[in-house]
């Protein structure tokens, strides 16, 4: 992921800069005036918060979990929300099936039935594995904003709708705070308006929180978004069972690691998310997948070896 840290502001560069937590991660908001970032910021919250309230599957009182215990009945969404569920449903045709909205079930058997901060490791009872329905058995119709989901099927939208959150976040704080902006969500960053003379400076690593010994590497970003999917994160232990988030919808089984992290670059958020996280799952495939799809991406084994496809710059000086 791209470490908050290392996100590089010097004094003289003009560059505002805020960090916060939202949406159970690190926030991190850029502009590239400095006069201009409470502003921003400000717009950031705002956008958080209305995600936080639409699609998250932590509060019983969000939009998603009134629409996930409606149990085969129809039920009509909201705008935000139903782009959402819309974004998640492509990102599913896109991946046939790899990033699958409708794996609730199977990561709430996994333990992931809370707040990551909450969840305890150790001792407990046995791993369950609860299978996963299908993105197909979603009837949404996106014009009239209604959804209806199978009894036992339940939406996560999860990656999708944090990536959307910094897309659109970083939108509309452009939009008011008039200058470039740069918005990073657990390391998953969208950019709008004109960057930095010298782009915006970043460093790619396995946490977002890694400091500045950590090793990763740093790149330059014009424009578009970069998003990071790592198996090294959000991992936890359930009786002696080591398990992580990003489950495979067709075994609903945490993925195999055959890459601890995987990096890739796109036009938003949104799309290299989708990438980022097939990636994971589809392992020794994706290196030529994501090159035919022509998106720029890292590759980290467990070794901490690192396969880098489709213009992914070299490696230069390890940090």
């Amino acid at each position: 992921m791209v470490t908050s840290k290392a996100i590089r502001i010097s004094r003289s560069s003009g560059l505002g800069k805020a960090e916060f937590r939202a949406l159970g991660t690190g926030a991190v908001v850029v502009t590239t005036d400095r006069d201009r970032i409470a502003a921003a910021t400000m717009e950031v919250r705002q956008e958080l918060a209305l995600i936080d309230a639409a699609c998250s599957r932590f509060r019983p009182d969000s939009e998603l979990e009134v629409a996930n215990r409606a149990n085969g009945h129809l039920v009509v969404v909201g705008p935000l929300l139903a782009e959402a569920i819309d974004v998640a449903l492509r990102s599913a045709r896109l991946t046939d099936g790899d990033v699958d909205p409708t794996i609730g079930p199977a990561i709430k058997a996994l333990g992931y039935d809370r707040d990551f901060s909450q969840i305890g490791s150790g001792t407990g009872s046995a791993i369950r594995f609860a299978p996963v329905p299908g993105w197909e058995q979603v009837a949404f119709d996106r014009r009239w904003g209604t959804l209806r989901l199978p009894a036992g099927v339940q939406l996560d939208l999860g990656a999708t709708a944090k990536a959307l959150a910094a897309d659109r976040a970083a939108r509309r704080a452009s939009a008011e705070a008039g200058c470039g902006v740069l918005v990073s969500l657990g390391g998953d960053i969208a950019t709008a308006g004109e960057a930095p003379s010298a782009g915006w400076v970043v460093k790619v690593a396995d946490w977002h929180g890694s400091g500045p010994g950590a090793p990763g590497q740093m790149v330059q970003i014009e424009s578009g978004a970069l998003a990071t999917s790592s198996t090294t994160v959000r991992r936890w232990s359930r009786a002696g069972t080591t398990v992580h988030h990003i489950v495979d919808p067709r075994t609903s089984r945490p993925a195999p690691v055959v890459w601890r992290t995987v990096s890739v670059a796109a036009a938003s958020c949104v799309d290299a998310n989708t990438a980022s996280t097939a990636a994971i799952i589809r392992g020794e495939r994706s290196p030529a997948w994501l090159s035919r799809l022509g998106l720029p991406a890292r590759l980290v084994r467990p070794d901490g070896s690192v396969t880098a496809v489709a213009g992914w710059p070299a490696e230069q000086v390890a940090a």
